[in-house]
């Protein structure tokens, strides 16, 4: 039976995959379906994808999967059919990348966990069978020229900060369980109006627009596939882009152009940027936007302090990271929590 975890080294893995000849397409998906065993789906989906070259990272719980991989282009077909072969998983739209070269993933990782999507949910009577109704690229234009319908944007701060549709609204968290209620309360005075909610690919604000029909609203609509899908549809259909900047994304690449404009700042200097990247420092890895000019001049850090700390002998830099806690750690000034100071400050 083959492995059901990868033994290889990161390091050996990433050069692997800029040795490979096939160009990759990357792909999102997910689907809200009950899953008797996840474990077992788990291993018999590793052997099938791993079997495909497959790369990338999916959740799989008993409320459904979540995946965004990779793929070698001459397996994208036999990689269709075997998820749509997949009871559940019939019909099953695959989000293809927008701005894409093909280096998002270099392994293959799949996790069971509670949830595809951490809601904070433990309400016994939410269904996620009672969703708000679909809307595509072109019912989605046409309801967002109504002054009475309301976009909702279920992401977190630095996805909406680099790019966002016009007169969105932030829910600013950033978790989704907290978003779930802040959004609830800020949306109470507009329970008459047409709410439509959006997201990367669909899997939050679909969750989104089932807890907002539980909590009362009627009017409810999710944007099909997400930015992912209306970019695509916009580009094939020649339609009005109503979505300005970046698309940020949980992979390799950190975004997708969907627009030219640029509409975030260098969290270091303010020039107009909207490249994140990971502090340099390994006791750090803060997600910010740095403009090309301060990558130059802090050698990729948020700080003169993390700066000084990369040039450190390594074993002292080590010492350092002891006991540094290793969760999401992303710099938010939009927020009044204690933080950092700003970076390069």
């Amino acid at each position: 039976m083959a492995a059901l975890h990868n033994r290889v080294s990161q390091k050996e893995l990433k050069e692997r995959l800029y040795q490979e000849t096939d160009p990759r397409t990357t792909i999102s998906f997910y689907r809200y379906f009950p899953i008797a065993d996840p474990r077992l789906f788990r291993d018999e989906l590793y052997s099938a994808l791993a079997a495909l070259k497959v790369f990338g990272r999916i959740y799989v719980a008993r409320e459904g999967i979540n995946a965004q991989i990779s793929v070698p282009q001459p397996n994208f077909e036999p990689l269709r059919v075997l998820l749509e072969g997949i009871a559940g998983l019939e019909r099953l739209r695959l989000n293809i990348a927008v701005d894409d070269d093909g280096k998002s993933f270099w392994v293959l990782k799949i996790k069971v966990r509670d949830k595809i999507v951490a809601d904070g949910i433990e309400d016994a009577g939410f269904d996620m069978n009672r969703k708000g109704k679909y809307v595509d690229a072109v019912e989605f234009n046409r309801l967002t020229d109504d002054p009475n319908t309301v976009v909702v944007d279920m992401r977190n701060h630095y996805e909406y900060e680099v790019g966002h549709f016009d007169g969105a609204i932030e829910v600013p968290s950033d978790t989704f369980r907290d978003q779930l209620p802040m959004s609830a309360e800020m949306l109470g005075a507009e329970k008459d109006k047409t709410i439509i909610m959006y997201c990367t690919g669909g899997i939050r604000c679909e969750k989104a627009s089932a807890y907002l029909l539980h909590r009362g609203f009627s009017n409810v609509f999710h944007l099909e596939g997400g930015i992912i899908h209306y970019a695509n549809s916009v580009r094939e259909q020649g339609l009005e882009n109503k979505f300005r900047g970046k698309n940020f994304v949980f992979d390799n690449r950190m975004g997708e152009r969907i627009s030219e404009e640029v509409i975030a700042q260098c969290h270091q200097c303010g020039a107009p940027a909207d490249t994140h990247t990971n502090c340099r420092n390994e006791g750090c890895h803060l997600l910010f936007i740095q403009c090309a000019a301060c990558a130059e001049k802090y050698e990729g850090c948020c700080s003169v302090a993390c700066q000084e700390a990369i040039h450190l002998p390594e074993e002292e830099q080590r010492m350092r990271r002891k006991g540094v806690a290793k969760g999401v750690h992303a710099f938010n000034k939009a927020r009044s929590r204690t933080r950092k100071k700003a970076p390069g400050r």
